[in-house]
């Protein structure tokens, strides 16, 4: 799973994109494993073998890899211009 410094530069980048605030959110919302919040660490997080398995079919090698914060932003601005068609 990518570390907290990785998830404060991915804030930093929607601070700054207030359009792709309830995109995001609903992503999250979309990908967090089911009852997430009666395990630890008690946050909306996608399982980890699903996130490790969509990292290794982008970035190659073992998908333990951080994603890039642009690339996320770019996934989430295409969400947001096809679900505005």
């Amino acid at each position: 799973m990518p570390g907290v410094r990785w998830w404060l530069r991915v804030v930093a980048a929607l601070l700054v994109r207030p359009w792709l605030w309830v995109t995001a959110v609903a992503t999250v919302a979309r990908l967090a494993s089911p009852r997430w919040w009666r395990r630890a660490p008690f946050l909306p997080l996608p399982d980890p073998d699903y996130l490790r398995f969509r990292l290794e079919t982008q970035y190659g090698g073992d998908g333990v890899r951080e994603p890039e914060v642009e690339d996320l932003v770019t996934y989430l601005t295409w969400c947001h211009r096809t679900r505005l068609r």
